[in-house]
This record gives C-alpha cells, structure tokens and sequence, in this order.
C-alpha cells in the first residue's frame, strides 16, 4: 500500500543530493529533553511545541466519532429521501478503500445511492476534471480526500455553487469555512496516534538509546502533528532516549537514500521513527541492506510489507494504524447529516489501534480487510 496520498502535492520535491546533504549534516530540528541540542528547532513539527491533545488546524476541539449519530427520524426522512452520493479520492489505496468500505456500507444502511467512485491518481488537475464530471450525476453529497488543500478550493467551488455538500477526509481545502462551502472534516486522534508511537518506540528501546526521526517536511495538519505528538511523549517518557537526526523529506520516495545518510552518520541508531509506511518501506529496505537486524522502527498505517516484518521478527516492532473502517462511517454519517440540513463535525476524529506481532489480525480487522497470505506465513 502506497499513502503519500494524505500530504497534499503541490509542494517542491528535494533532491536527492539534497537530502543526503541535509541527513548527513543533522539537518532536521529538535526540542525539549532528549533531543541533541545541536539540533536547529524550527520546522513545521516543531511549530506546535509541547502538545497533550488534539486539535484542529483551526484551533477546533476534536468531535469523536463515537458522537457522530442520527435519530430513528433522521434515518426515516434519508430512507425516503433518494439522496445520492459521490466518492472523490485522492488515490485509491488500501487505506482509501477501507475507508470506502465504512462509506459504502453505512450509506447502504441509510437509503443513500452511491453513484459514483473516482480517483484522481494523486493530480490535481485530475480531480478538477472528476469534479465537474460528477456533479453532472447531480449528487447531494461528495465525499472523499482533496488531492491538494492549498489548491483544492477553486476546483470544488462549482460543488459549493451547485450546492452539494461537501465532506472530507483529514483536510478541507484551504480558506474553506466549515458549515459554508463544506460541512465536515474526518480525521484521526491524531496525539493518541503519535502518543502510542513514541510508547512502543520507547519501550522497545527499553528507555534509552539514540532515535532518528524521517518526518514530512510540508505543511500537512495530520502528519505534522502526528509526528510532534511522537516527539512530545518520547521526551516526556522516555527521558534517557536521545533524538540525534531529525530528517524531513518531501517524497517519501527517497527515504532510503535519507536512512542510508543517517546510518553512516549514527551507526549507534537503536531505532527511527517515521510518519507513514511508505518512508518506513525505504528505512527497512536501507537496513535490511546494511545487514542491520538491531535498529527498531515504529510507523503509522498498515502496509504489507511493514506488516510482514513485524510478523517475522524483524526490524519493525510496531505499527500505530486508524480504524480505516469506522471512520469511514462516520464519514458516511455526517454526510446524512448534512443532506438533512443539520450540523456535522468540523472535526471529528476516529480511534486507532496499536498493532504488534501479537495483534496483527486486529489491525488488519480495524481496514475491514484479511490478513495477507505472505504475513500469516511470516507469523508462522
């Protein structure tokens, strides 16, 4: 599985040489104890200093999805209502289609038509284009992921002026104004899910040790925090466990070259932490090169190859992953509650679960999806 897709694109790609250069000279930053103080401290995790909870970007309190529900009436008035709707993706993904699954089934539920499913394969331009042709189905509801915030606004406008309303996964288009030209935002516990990062992290290293952290270095909500929210728990919880290399990339692409800098760098690396399994994948394969069977990773998202890793015993000893599925129905939920005209979550927020060799199935379960062949012969 491939999840670059929930950081927007629109943002310049570093070079290769470029990000050797910065991994290989510490570039990065750090904050608080447990960090190297040579470490600048200025990029866009650090931004938000030390944090306890979730937030929006806007500042919103967090709405759980737990909340999200309609009434015995409500559910009436959809199952009369011939209300349809529309799923626009960023990318189809085992991440997105986990989510679709949660749509598509509590729509179902609800009388709601899904009448049609795109995929913009990650370009904008794409998308402008997937939007027009679905409003011509004349949808009441859109739901989906913008493949870019800070340029997603025009190309959904014609929605908002046809009156279509709009519900999105992790990030409304930029300048939108929630209950005007969209009606909700769906996302994670974004703290919980770095907390428990740090913690499997921390207490697969015992309490000490030197820790490299590959963050996404653009201006990305979800992932921003998520990984501030890893940095803030290791150094209050593990406080003899040193961050020496703080590396940003912005294709996830290129973490190998980046894990094979920081390695020559900081041969003493008991483990690294990174904000999807798509840099996890470069940072396993860099290790796995090096003949490296010591230094821990811990990442967010189910991936099969992570997973199978973390099945065998291998370098991976934990993946913190959302509950693909359920968000997806509240997804689903608040979109019923905007066809009715009544008020949805500005941001609402799913749980998430801690998946461990012994735990494997239940992440898998949580993306309403089997277990893979090759991991359950790794667990074996």
């Amino acid at each position: 599985m491939r999840r670059f897709a929930r950081a927007p694109l629109a943002l310049a790609a570093l070079t290769i040489s470029a990000l050797a250069l910065s991994a290989c000279s510490g570039a990065g930053s750090g904050s608080g104890s447990g960090t190297d103080d040579a470490l600048p401290s200025s990029t866009v995790i650090d931004r938000f200093g030390s944090i306890t909870e979730t937030v929006g970007p806007n500042g919103e309190t967090p709405t759980p999805s737990s909340e999200i529900t309609l009434t015995d009436e409500q559910k009436s008035q959809l199952a009369s209502g011939g209300y349809r709707a529309s799923i626009l993706w960023h990318e189809l993904s085992s991440w997105t289609k986990a989510l679709q699954a949660g749509i598509e089934d509590q729509l179902a539920e609800l009388g709601v038509e899904v009448v049609s499913t795109s995929d913009a394969k990650f370009d904008a331009a794409t998308q402008a284009n997937q939007i027009e042709t679905t409003l011509a189905l004349q949808p009441d509801v859109i739901l989906g992921q913008a493949v870019d915030p800070t340029t997603a606004g025009a190309a959904y406008q014609p929605a908002v002026d046809q009156g279509v309303k709009l519900i999105f996964a992790d990030q409304a288009p930029d300048a939108y104004t929630h209950g005007d030209q969209y009606q909700a935002v769906l996302t994670d516990d974004l703290f919980q899910i770095g907390e428990r990062a740090a913690n499997q992290l921390g207490e697969a290293l015992g309490g000490t040790g030197e820790v490299a952290v590959l963050y996404y270095d653009a201006e990305f909500h979800v992932t921003n925090f998520r990984d501030a929210a890893f940095l803030s728990t290791l150094a209050k919880n593990f406080p003899d466990i040193k961050v020496v290399a703080k590396q940003g990339f912005t294709d996830p692409n290129k973490a190998e070259e980046i894990a094979n800098a920081l390695l020559t760098k900081h041969p003493n690396l008991a483990g690294i932490y990174t904000s999807w399994a798509v840099p996890a994948q470069g940072v396993l394969s860099a290790l796995k090169n090096a003949g490296n069977s010591t230094t821990k990773i811990v990442t967010i998202d189910l991936d099969d190859t992570i997973a199978t890793d973390l099945a065998s015993g291998g370098n991976v000893v934990a993946i913190v992953a959302d509950r693909a599925y359920d968000y997806g129905r509240a997804m689903a939920v608040s979109a019923a509650l905007a066809i009715l005209g009544q008020p949805a979550p500005a941001f609402g927020v799913t749980d998430s679960v801690t998946v461990t060799k012994s735990t494997i199935a239940e992440g898998y379960e949580a993306w309403n999806q089997p277990v893979p062949a090759t991991v359950q012969d790794a667990l074996k």
